[in-house]
């Protein structure tokens, strides 16, 4: 018999069935990091999102042999470790694949068409005070015929990708950052940056991608570019993106993910003057979080279990 223990089950809205095999189910609706051994302790399956299971505590949790991540990043768990013990980490694919790049393209049009700052407008008053049917206070760029650099080739990636292609936008695929080679179809790092309206990030978080986008990188993009962060936030230095906004090395920014989250020691981009800027956008990490997707997800990670439960186990990371 399976004892599942599910640390984060509000991590997700969603009908969460009980798999199709022998076992026990325990699931707590939130679990700080202190708690997460003890809870653990017993347990052949864990189920877990953002909360991390290092080495040294894989080692005290000698009946664990599958975690189940509830989420596509795996960066959380040591996977190093479980691959030393044996332990499946299988992980959920493809559920994001409409919401995440919806959300993405949602954050280009709200920039784009500066629809904030005319919002911002009309509650002043200023609609009422013009002398016209309409008042142009905020420039108004359209999507079609604006270059989009896309930076990550997974799913999510090529899902902003068709959308942006529906838009009338040109695409160019970013070959990673200091690629000895580009691969066909793709463009040079550096030169997409360079030559973009929009850049979109869609890459997992690696050491080889923490802070790929620097002050360097900023300065290199066009005054007039947007730069959209619906993936992992150390992608981005954010002390840099600070000061890309207040001096305008670019126009503006839409993000979804920050380093550290939630924020509960602060964080530059939550600084009250930066998210008073009509040409920023930051949401709560909810790119992914429509309902129909997190279904899906749900759906997915009893799959999960239950085909490691048959001997067959899927998704595997490790």
């Amino acid at each position: 018999m399976e004892r599942i223990v599910y640390l984060e089950r509000e991590s997700i809205i969603a009908d969460v069935r009980r798999p199709a095999c022998d076992h026990d189910w325990i699931e707590h609706a939130r679990t700080l990091q202190a708690e997460v051994e003890a809870r653990l302790t017993g347990a052949t399956i864990a189920i877990v999102n953002k909360l991390v299971l290092d080495a040294a505590t894989i080692a005290r949790l000698p009946m664990l042999k599958m975690i189940a991540v509830a989420a596509t990043g795996t960066n959380n768990v040591d996977l190093d470790a479980c691959r030393a013990r044996g332990i499946v980490v299988s992980n959920i694919r493809g559920y994001a694949v409409h919401t995440v790049p919806e959300h993405a393209i949602a954050l280009m049009l709200a920039l784009s068409r500066n629809l904030i700052a005319y919002r911002d407008s009309v509650q002043a008053g200023r609609w009422q005070e013009s002398e016209q049917f309409c008042f142009f206070d905020h420039p108004i760029r359209d999507l079609h015929g604006a270059t989009l650099a896309v930076i990550g080739s997974g799913s999510l990636g090529d899902g902003v990708v068709r959308l942006a292609e529906a838009f009338g936008m040109r695409v160019l695929k970013a070959e990673r950052k200091g690629a000895a080679h580009c691969r066909p179809g793709y463009t040079p790092f550096a030169e997409a940056l360079a030559a973009a309206d929009v850049v979109s990030l869609h890459c997992p978080l690696t050491p080889e991608t923490q802070g790929l986008i620097g002050a360097t990188e900023l300065r290199a993009m066009k005054s007039s570019a947007l730069l959209i962060n619906t993936a992992r936030g150390g992608l981005v230095d954010e002390a840099a993106l600070v000061a890309a906004l207040r001096e305008g090395w670019i126009a503006g920014a839409g993000f979804d993910v920050l380093t550290k989250e939630p924020p509960r020691e602060g964080n530059p981009l939550l600084a009250p003057e930066l998210l008073a800027l009509p040409n920023f956008l930051l949401t709560p990490h909810v790119a992914w979080a429509s309902r129909p997707a997190m279904q899906a997800l749900a759906d997915q990670l009893i799959d999960n279990i239950e085909a490691f439960a048959r001997g067959e186990p899927r998704n595997c990371v490790v």
